[in-house]
């Protein structure tokens, strides 16, 4: 035990009881006792706190942590902070949600990507789960209205580990981010390409690039993280006290990758009509629920309501698409309303919609009609925007609807419909803007003070039918 320091640096139970003194503390509160302490480990205390307020300096909350409670230097040591222990500490936000559910604020960014040295590792030795294995979490609670972070509160500390049936699919995300650096497309990288651990952007400015080792092509800096939506599963299922809110799809141990092993399963009921499965899983068929085909989705895979847990986790959104008689699909596909006065202060890097996109992994479901106008299941498949469609089509469309909006949106009345001048499909091959609303009073305000029917962008239908696997088109 080092007296000192008030915590047994070999012994991850012991720096985590002591970490557990934080909780109700603020950032300040930290700064203060140790200054009444006079132990610090840091020679710029005359100007520390307005140094790590600072929220343009990385890691400035984190350090003081480090260096004001637990009392050892800050460094860039590849190794866990707490080397003796196992033990990597981790300072992250989280947030109370209006509904009043927790929830993290941002990915956990765990270590940056190595594309040279990762290449040539396997999961259980790499430098990642040296890091990730065994992670002190300090939940601090942000709060927009406070005007100094150091003010911010400290809610929770507690030691975290993966469990088993996690460690698999972040095995897996692991190696299919070293695969596609192995295959020259590290540029190429999307937290869309895996389910709970990302290859998350992390640079200094949006022009930051880096070599790679199988391709001539720059990439730009990366850093394994754990997604902000896997993040806010651990904050509410494995930091706070409760029970399990949402059901596991994979409920028993098996050999076969996620992804396989629901596909499989969907798989078990392909040419079922939508009625057969109605009845398959006792649903009135006659009373149409909203969003039948995507309930049938989840019953298929076990889950009684409309969550599943890795779905959760991994930020896995369901769509269900209907393929007409004709091979071709009807409807375009909506995400949610963007309000116009939010847009135009967004830069396309961090923008909702962009952001939205490159982490999303998505699940297609796909139902086609045939000659009796029955509508049967066929299969499904896991999908993710490719990188050059998003940040060369997509951007495009969303930098046009920016400009329109700085502009000025023009709006025409055609038999006595309107008409605007936002992208429509015909303009692009990826996406579009036009309506969500639910009628004309359904609005937000324009920059300019009018008030206009909600707009959405959507991917649209000939896009999407490309994405699909050939057996579904024919």
């Amino acid at each position: 035990m080092n007296y000192l320091k008030g915590y047994d640096e070999t012994n991850p139970l012991s720096i985590e009881k002591y970490a557990q003194e934080l909780i109700g503390k603020t950032f300040a509160d930290v700064c203060r006792e140790d200054n009444i302490k006079n132990i610090t480990m840091v020679s710029e205390e005359s100007d520390y706190a307005t140094n790590h307020e600072n929220k343009k300096r990385k890691g400035g909350l984190g350090e003081i942590i480090e260096e004001r409670f637990f009392h050892y230097q800050c460094n860039n040591d590849s190794r866990p902070d707490f080397d003796k222990a196992g033990v990597e500490l981790k300072v992250t936000p989280y947030k109370i949600n209006k509904n009043g559910s927790l929830a993290a604020k941002e990915r956990l960014v765990i270590t940056m990507i190595d594309y040279f040295n990762v290449v040539g590792e396997l999961f259980e030795q790499s430098h990642l789960w040296q890091k990730a294995r065994l992670i002190l979490l300090i939940y601090y609670l942000y709060q927009q209205d406070l005007e100094s972070r150091l003010d911010y509160k400290i809610g929770y500390a507690k030691l975290f580990t993966p469990t088993a049936s996690d460690i698999k699919i972040i095995k897996h995300d692991f190696e299919v981010i070293v695969e596609k650096i192995k295959a020259g497309k590290a540029h190429e990288l999307s937290e869309g390409d895996t389910m709970y651990l990302g290859a998350a952007p992390k640079s200094a400015t949006s022009q930051d690039r880096r070599k790679q080792p199988f391709s001539n092509e720059l990439a730009k800096p990366r850093a394994f993280a754990f997604k902000n939506s896997y993040m806010t599963y651990v904050l509410n299922n494995y930091i706070v006290p409760g029970e399990d809110t949402y059901e596991p799809i994979m409920k028993v141990d098996t050999s076969k990758t996620f992804e396989d092993f629901v596909v499989d399963k969907i798989n078990t009921y392909r040419d079922y009509t939508v009625i057969d499965l109605c009845k398959e899983f006792q649903i009135d068929y006659e009373k149409k629920p909203k969003n039948l085909e995507a309930m049938l989705a989840y019953r298929i895979l076990g889950i009684k309501g409309n969550h599943a847990e890795e779905f959760e986790k991994a930020k896995i959104v369901i769509k269900t698409i209907r393929i007409g008689k004709n091979n071709k699909i009807k409807e375009s596909m909506s995400f949610p309303t963007f309000k116009f006065k939010e847009l135009i202060q967004e830069e396309w890097e961090t923008s909702t919609f962009g952001t939205y996109l490159s982490e999303t992994r998505f699940l297609f479901v796909v139902f086609k009609f045939d000659e009796n106008d029955e509508l049967l299941l066929k299969g499904c498949q896991f999908w993710n925007i490719p990188y050059n469609d998003l940040e060369n089509e997509v951007q495009k469309v969303w930098n046009r609807t920016k400009q329109v909006l700085i502009d000025g949106l023009q709006v025409t009345v055609k038999n006595g419909k309107n008409t605007n001048n936002f992208p429509n499909a015909s303009e692009n091959p990826v996406c579009h803007v036009r309506p969500h609303a639910q009628n004309a009073q359904d609005t937000y305000e324009l920059p300019d003070g009018r008030m206009y029917p909600k707009q959405c962008f959507w991917l649209n239908n000939s896009y999407i039918l490309k994405q699909l696997l050939e057996k579904y088109k024919n």
